[in-house]
C-alpha cells in the first residue's frame, strides 16, 4: 500500500495534458463572434490549439488582430464567457486513462491544477466531469493576471509543499516550472515539444509508474 506524501505535490497543466478542448472551444467562440457581429471570422480547432498555453491577453492579440486593443478584450471576454458555459455542458476530449491515473496518484500525493486560462475554465472542466475531489487546489491567470511560473509557486507556497513537479506539454510549461523552482515531466502526447532533455510520458498511465523528478521548493 502506498504511503501518502503531503509534502510532495503534482501540479497539472490543463490543455494538452489533461484534455483537448479545442474543438468545443472553437464552437463556443464562433457562437460569441457571430453574436458580436464585428468580425466575419470562423475559428477552427487548429486555430485554438495554436494559442493554447498563452495568456488570455496574448490570445486576444493573436486571434483578433483586426480589432483595437479595447475591442479585442471586449470580444475575448464574451468568448470566454461562452466557452465556460459551453464546456461546462459539453466537456472536451479527455486523454486516455485520465481518471484512473488521477485515482491512483491521489492516494500518493496531493494533486493540483495551474493553467494560463481565464477564470472559470478549470471549474467548468471539474464541474462537467465531477473531478473536484481529485484536486486539492487550482489557480489560473484569469484569477490574478499572474504568469504560470508565479502561479505554480503560489500553489506550492499556500499548500506548504516542500517538493513539486509540474506536468505539462509545451515549452512554456517547462519554462514556467523552471521559474517556479519545480521539477517537470513532459506530457509528450500533447501539443508541443521541449528544447532540453526532460523526463517524459507518452500517456497518462505512465505517470503512475515512473519515478518522478521532484525539486525541493524554495520559499
Amino acid at each position: 500500500m502506498s504511503v501518502f506524501d503531503a509534502n510532495t505535490g503534482i501540479i497539472f497543466d490543463m490543455d494538452g495534458t489533461l484534455w483537448d478542448s479545442a474543438e468545443n472551444v472553437a464552437v463556443s467562440w464562433n457562437l460569441a463572434i457571430q453574436s458580436d457581429g464585428r468580425l466575419a471570422k470562423t475559428l477552427t480547432a487548429a486555430d485554438i490549439q495554436g494559442v493554447m498555453g498563452k495568456t488570455m491577453d496574448v490570445i486576444a492579440d493573436l486571434i483578433f488582430p483586426e480589432l483595437s486593443k479595447k475591442e479585442r478584450m471586449e470580444l475575448l471576454t464574451d468568448c470566454c464567457t461562452a466557452e465556460n458555459e459551453y464546456l461546462r455542458s459539453h466537456g472536451g476530449v479527455l486523454y486516455p486513462d485520465l481518471e484512473e491515473t488521477l485515482s491512483i496518484l491521489q492516494q500518493r500525493y496531493p494533486l493540483f491544477i495551474v493553467s494560463n486560462c481565464q477564470a472559470g475554465y478549470v471549474e467548468a472542466f471539474l464541474d462537467h466531469y465531477g473531478f473536484w475531489h481529485y484536486f486539492k487546489d487550482i489557480e489560473c491567470y484569469g484569477n490574478n493576471c499572474r504568469p504560470k511560473g508565479d502561479n505554480i509557486r503560489l500553489i506550492a507556497e499556500r499548500n506548504h509543499l516542500k517538493r513539486a513537479v509540474y506536468v505539462g506539454d509545451i515549452q512554456g510549461d517547462y519554462d514556467a516550472s523552471v521559474q517556479a523552482g519545480a521539477a517537470f515531466v513532459h506530457a509528450a502526447y500533447g501539443f508541443g515539444t521541449i528544447n532540453v532533455p526532460v523526463p517524459k510520458i507518452n500517456g497518462l498511465r505512465e505517470l503512475a509508474t515512473i519515478e518522478l523528478p521532484y525539486s525541493e521548493h524554495q520559499s
